[in-house]
């Protein structure tokens, strides 16, 4: 092609050879460069014959240097720049010492033309979907095009993801908190070849668009090869040695801010001497609310190979036994101040099988002079020689379910299952060191653990834990007085938390996260009008670390959960009654290792291999998933009544509610009924709601009649979890007594 500028025509072979021979040593010294995935690039090059397109991320200045030094393949690749890219003298001087390069304007309409021309031409092609260097650290904006190019030539491609530019000054990243690196180890991972179909659409356009949309996802899974640490106490020491110890990253109700020293001083101490009083394995009861001790014992335990067992104190002495008797806890920690502020003192004597309870504020006397020594000269030098050797399979933490539908179970997640399911997040969320987290979920749940605590700490932004949900005036003060940019809850707190605040409180949030419950459009349409902010709903369990899919500026389509993480794979199984959707199973790298229960004690139950094989889990949820990939949830298998023959489900009713007062609460449950089998029960905050207000809800939605109840049971408030879900286990024993 006559715009191909060839390198070899400009300077002689033998010269070239010899600067590019330094150069990729150079590069090895320096970067520490390594290459992971070689034979996906010689599998790629059999497979794709004469048309190989490379894609990678755009983290540097550095990445097409780095790219044509070391990619194994069998031709020199052409690279496809843009147009003002060659209009620097040293950019240009660079590109024709190195490589052959094709300029295109995205402006101009032949562009695309020009490359599928040069990928039919034999060449390997490397092109940046992103179109420009990434600010975030996250992906940017996926273009079309390059999508396009792939599915109209029938191209092999190679996914290259470039790990560590980003950290050099050759990045374009935020400097802020951000810490740039004179010479950051590089790594450059192949992924498998893959191809790219041309999607089925009316028109061009919208064919270029879905194209888009799978190349997105495609890079997505890509951010996936990231490396990853083995351990969550070794993701600790890498987040502080690429941060420093100094960084100040977590802040509690006690008003002072701790280094990432300072977390791994309390993690190693409080580690060591609770350490002495249990042994390797065992699982240790933390009962305790979101303070910084509570995050300092959690990694303590980990780097000694305890495994915290995070009990739930909002559920009551017959949820706390059944969380004791499943785990097998023989040791609980615990705060005499916080046991006497949350008035649990009659509940935790109640505990059948805890055989020794230990106070955090008898710990300190308990730390000997050779600990002080032990610490400083050698767990605070050396922290990671201070961990007991843990595989990434081993457990990491036992997590109990919300018990909202029945007794509470332990989820055994692994540190491989959190981490990834951290990493996930990250590739779809762009956060920084300049972002601040403003986490009052507890972290005994979940959502409050992975998303409102590892996620930020491990992601080296600050961390202000409040230690309840609950105080809707206190919460958004908050946020406006430390300037938070991040936010999570559930769709019920987030909805007090707007109804309380003042328009200016969430001045600098960037995002605002919900999860655990359905979002009321109520409640998105109060955040919108409000503050101007756009709540991102997801969705997620326990048993997937838990989150599964979530809206993301990306991604996004009002009504649903968004789309499922990089790495999860779903299938959907049909269920009599239901005409669209299914039952939702998922398999990834983020799925738990299985149960504890309180009927086995001890005995960990893998998760049940149906049809589909080993490694799925039954989330129990009925879905529905678009052609565009975004989920939207119809309800928990649980959660139908069967009326005269049919499936109704409990959702839709709460909808229907929903509708037809929006400013209230409602929950739907179901009661025998003899001549129908099942009968439906509302319960309502809304005094004048009745059944007629009802059915002309149901019929704007299009939903049969056969879903408006004719019980509607008025209540105050209705029954909540500490997690903020609705407590269904009250409401159905309640639906029984109307």
């Amino acid at each position: 092609m006559s715009n191909i500028a060839h390198a070899k025509a400009q300077t002689s072979a033998w010269w070239r050879t010899l600067i590019l021979w330094a150069l990729r040593g150079l590069a090895r010294v320096v970067f520490r460069v390594r290459v992971r995935g070689v034979e996906h690039a010689l599998a790629g090059a059999r497979e794709a014959g004469d048309r190989l397109l490379i894609i990678a991320n755009h983290e540097s200045f550095l990445d097409g240097t780095l790219l044509g030094l070391f990619l194994p393949l069998p031709k020199e690749p052409v690279f496809v720049v843009h147009t003002e890219a060659v209009k620097h003298r040293f950019r240009r001087w660079s590109l024709d010492i190195l490589c052959d390069y094709l300029t295109v304007d995205p402006n101009n309409p032949m562009a695309i033309k020009q490359v599928i021309q040069l990928v039919e031409s034999g060449r390997p092609v490397v092109i940046f979907p992103e179109g420009r260097i990434t600010t975030t650290g996250s992906l940017m904006k996926v273009y079309d095009g390059p999508a396009f190019i792939a599915a109209k030539t029938g191209a092999t491609l190679l996914p290259v993801r470039v790990d560590g530019a980003m950290h050099s000054y050759f990045s374009r990243m935020n400097k802020g908190k951000e810490p740039r690196k004179l010479f950051p180890r590089i790594t450059l991972t192949l992924s498998p070849p893959t191809k790219l179909s041309m999607p089925e659409a009316e028109s061009s356009q919208e064919r270029r668009h879905k194209a888009g949309d799978a190349m997105r996802r495609l890079m997505l899974e890509m951010a996936m090869t990231r490396p990853a640490s083995d351990t969550l106490y070794g993701a600790l020491c890498d987040t502080m040695d690429h941060y420093g110890r100094d960084r100040r990253v977590l802040e509690d109700v006690k008003e002072i801010e701790y280094s990432y020293q300072d977390v791994l001083k309390m993690a190693l101490a409080l580690g060591r001497v609770v350490g002495r009083m249990s042994r390797r394995d065992e699982r240790v009861g933390v009962l305790l609310p979101n303070l910084a001790a509570t995050v300092g014992l959690f990694f303590g335990l980990s780097a000694l190979r305890r495994v915290p067992a995070m009990l739930n104190y909002t559920a009551g002495t017959d949820g706390m036994q059944a969380a004791c008797s499943a785990a097998e806890i023989k040791l609980l920690v615990t705060s005499r101040a916080f046991v006497e502020q949350a008035n649990i003192a009659d509940k935790i004597a109640a505990l059948q099988g805890v055989e020794r309870i230990v106070y955090l504020e008898d710990l300190r006397e308990q730390l000997t002079l050779f600990d002080k020594i032990w610490l400083v000269c050698w767990g605070l030098r050396f922290p990671r020689c201070a961990q007991i050797k843990t595989s990434t399979e081993d457990a990491a933490v036992v997590l109990f379910t919300s018990g909202s539908e029945g007794k509470p179970k332990g989820v055994v997640l692994s540190h491989r299952a959190i981490l990834a399911n951290v990493a996930q997040i990250r590739a779809i969320i762009d956060i920084s060191a300049d972002d601040k987290m403003l986490n009052a979920l507890p972290i005994f749940h979940s959502f409050g653990l992975t998303g409102g605590t590892l996620w930020p700490l491990f992601s080296g932004m600050n961390l202000f834990l409040y230690p309840t949900p609950l105080h809707y005036r206190v919460i958004p003060e908050l946020a406006y007085d430390r300037n938070c940019t991040l936010l999570l809850g559930t769709g019920t707190f987030l909805g007090h938390y707007a109804n309380n605040a003042n328009p200016y409180d969430f001045y600098k949030m960037r995002y605002v996260i919900a999860g655990a419950e359905k979002l009321a459009p109520a409640v998105r349409d109060l955040w919108f009008e409000k503050f101007g902010i756009r709540i991102y709903e997801g969705y997620g369990a326990t048993e997937t670390a838990p989150v599964i899919a979530v809206n993301t500026p990306m991604g996004y389509c009002s009504g649903t959960v968004g789309q499922f993480l990089p790495g999860i794979e779903y299938r959907l199984q049909a269920v009599p009654g239901i005409d669209h959707g299914g039952r939702l199973h998922v398999r990834g790298p983020n799925v738990m290792s299985g149960y504890l229960k309180a009927d086995q004690p001890g005995v960990l139950q893998p998760p049940v291999a149906d049809e589909l094989g080993a490694g799925w889990y039954d989330t129990g949820d009925i879905v529905d998933v678009d052609e565009d990939g975004f989920v939207r949830i119809l309800g928990r298998v649980k959660r139908f009544a069967k009326i005269a023959g049919e499936m109704v489900s409990l959702e839709s009713v709460e909808k229907i509610a929903q509708k037809a007062a929006p400013d209230a609460q409602h929950a739907a449950s179901s009661q025998p009924d003899e001549s129908k089998g099942e009968a439906l029960v509302l319960f309502t905050t809304d005094a004048n709601l009745d059944r007629a207000a009802l059915q002309e809800a149901a019929r704007s939605l299009g939903i049969p009649e056969l879903a408006v109840p004719r019980k509607i049971a008025r209540v105050e408030e209705l029954p909540l979890l500490g997690t903020g879900k609705i407590d269904y286990v009250t409401l159905k024993r309640m639906a029984e007594t109307v």
